[in-house]
């Protein structure tokens, strides 16, 4: 009996220990805009200085065969939600085509399930109204421009700023304006910085999507300098260029991407060191990408085509994925991954359940990190302004073997092109000729995606941007988010509208034009099947007010637009909706 009240002592003491639970690891995700594969030293650009991003890749596992879609919009959808854009009704970068549905379950809503503390900075180009922004979608912190590039049109609070857009600009924290000063790449990542710092005792996700290099291409003079001299073709094989496509007008333009590259891996450096400072950098997960290949002609490491392209150079990205705790670093994957395959990876690696109610396209790639081969599946990659259109510019590749289309809706199976990657990773040799039975059974399953994608019910009845709720209050409505002519760089125009979800009630409304209107003709706006008029007696503005005007109910499309003597019409580049009543 002497010996048992000790050991239960023991046993007692031992069960009050507390028992360590594995942390969940951090996340930290990257993406810069418009950067091609080519746009790395550690991809053998030898006119490009990257150093912090170079040694990062030396430290992770690099996935060399990534590939994303052709733009910036549909990318940065599949990459929250892993399905293909079509299914989150996103299908192009403006003209209506850029917003979320917002029952889409995102990478950040999944971490919050688990306790994660979420943040994104920068870029996100997936609506800019309740109920399609970041804080909509699963960010307790946002600070972000609006859609498309900062200083486009979609971005109306910088505009005006037009050259020099990049650089004090006003963005959007938390879904208020706020005025910043410097350039845009050291603000988002300095504020990434700040929400690192005051999350690092609790498992976070930090989106760092900067908008760089995209245009308009403006840096800091100090980077530019660097390269104001070079010959960006100096020392690459010219088998490795698209020689027929390089000018001075692209030789500079890829001066002034390289010199926001740069800018960027000094950004990145900082990061990476506040990260290993704060003694998080074993437990985080750190992720750097692209969104697309380059929009200017240059080095793409002698891959077909850039950005808007669905060949090799518009649709793989560099991909490097960190996990110290994890996977050993300085290694390479070989077995093609997509942006479609990032939420069930981060879910599996992250202890975060995938939603169950919907398609998800994407597939963890853990796997194939841990060295096993991945079971053979097809991918899809299309963009036009519309709808996958029969046969242009679409793509599917399943295996070594990947079928192009670049011909019209009644095309033959001898009007494609048909690849095996493997032998050809240039896709120079069109195969369809030799192996017609490939071809034809790729086209199969093609069309066959093309239907079941065109009929998602998200790009069937697209995502309406909520007016009158208390949820947003006032509303703005940006030129990017208007539907109906594909232009929305031109003043004139008329037929374009927003589709909104109208609440009945009393508004003040304002439409800001991009140039002074000559007095004398009306504004109208149109709702659905109503029809609202008021005369303009001023002499000149670029500013019409509405006050105390009664709205319906209802899903309308809102369309406003300036006449005199119906000669011209003009289309506001924003208008702001306040409810009053």
């Amino acid at each position: 009996m002497k010996y048992i009240f000790p050991f239960l002592v023991a046993l007692f003491l031992l069960s009050c220990q507390k028992k360590e639970v594995p942390t969940p690891p951090n996340v930290i995700l990257i993406i810069t805009d418009d950067q091609g594969y080519g746009d790395l030293g550690i991809h053998n650009n030898p006119n490009i200085n990257t150093p912090a991003i170079d040694a990062f890749a030396r430290q992770s596992i690099r996935l060399n065969n990534f590939h994303v879609s052709p733009v910036c919009a549909p990318t940065r959808s599949s990459l929250m939600t892993g399905r293909y854009s079509l299914r989150t009704g996103v299908r192009d970068t403006y003209n209506g085509g850029a917003m979320m549905a917002p029952s889409e379950f995102t990478l950040a809503e999944m971490l919050k399930k688990v306790n994660y503390t979420t943040g994104i900075f920068g870029k996100w180009h997936l609506g800019d109204n309740y109920p399609s922004r970041p804080s909509d979608q699963g960010f307790d912190e946002s600070l972000i421009h609006l859609a498309g590039g900062i200083g486009q049109v979609g971005d109306f609070t910088n505009y005006f700023k037009m050259e020099t857009s990049y650089f004090d600009p006003v963005l959007w924290h938390n879904n208020q304006q706020e005025a910043y000063e410097g350039y845009c790449s050291d603000i988002f990542t300095d504020n990434a910085i700040g929400f690192i710092e005051k999350n690092q005792n609790q498992p976070f996700f930090c989106y760092l999507s900067f908008n760089a290099p995209h245009t308009p291409l403006q840096v800091p003079d100090k980077y530019y300098q660097m390269y104001k001299d070079i010959d960006p073709s100096e020392g690459i094989d010219p088998k490795l260029l698209p020689t027929a496509d390089l000018t001075e007008k692209s030789d500079e333009a890829a001066r002034k991407v390289y010199a926001m590259v740069t800018n960027i891996d000094d950004n990145l450096n900082r990061l990476f060191q506040k990260v290993e400072a704060l003694g998080i950098e074993d437990n985080t997960i750190i992720i750097f990408m692209t969104d697309n290949g380059p929009q200017q002609a240059r080095y793409v490491a002698g891959m077909r085509g850039r950005k808007s392209s669905v060949h090799s150079g518009g649709i793989r990205v560099p991909f490097f994925i960190r996990y110290p705790s994890k996977f050993a670093g300085n290694s390479e994957m070989d077995q093609m991954a997509a942006h479609i395959d990032l939420l069930p990876t981060l879910s599996q690696l992250c202890g975060a359940p995938m939603p169950q109610d919907r398609k998800i396209d994407g597939r963890s790639f853990i796997p194939a990190l841990e060295g096993k081969a991945l079971p053979e599946r097809s991918f899809f990659s299309y963009w036009t302004r519309k709808l996958p259109e029969k046969y242009n510019n679409i793509a599917l590749q399943r295996g070594q073997y990947k079928l192009v289309g670049k011909k019209d809706f009644d095309a033959e199976v001898e009007d494609f092109e048909l690849y095996n990657l493997q032998e050809d990773p240039f896709e120079k040799k069109n195969l369809v000729a030799q192996n017609k039975e490939k071809a034809t059974s790729l086209r199969t399953e093609m069309d066959a995606l093309i239907s079941e994608l065109s009929s998602a019910p998200n790009l069937v009845n697209p995502p309406r941007i909520a007016v009158g709720t208390p949820h947003e209050n006032p509303v703005y409505l940006n030129r990017n988010d208007a539907g109906g002519q594909r232009g929305v760089w031109n003043q004139e125009q008329v037929f374009s509208y927003w589709k909104v979800d109208l609440q009945k009630g009393v508004y003040n409304l304002k439409f800001k034009f991009i140039k002074p209107l000559k007095g004398g003709g009306e504004m109208f706006l149109e709702l659905g099947q109503r029809i609202l008029k008021k005369h303009n007696p001023l002499a000149e503005a670029d500013l019409l007010e509405w006050k105390g005007v009664s709205l319906p109910q209802g899903p309308l499309d809102f369309t406003p637009f300036y006449s005199k003597e119906l000669r011209s019409n003009y289309f506001p580049l924003w208008v702001e909706i306040e409810r009053v009543d």
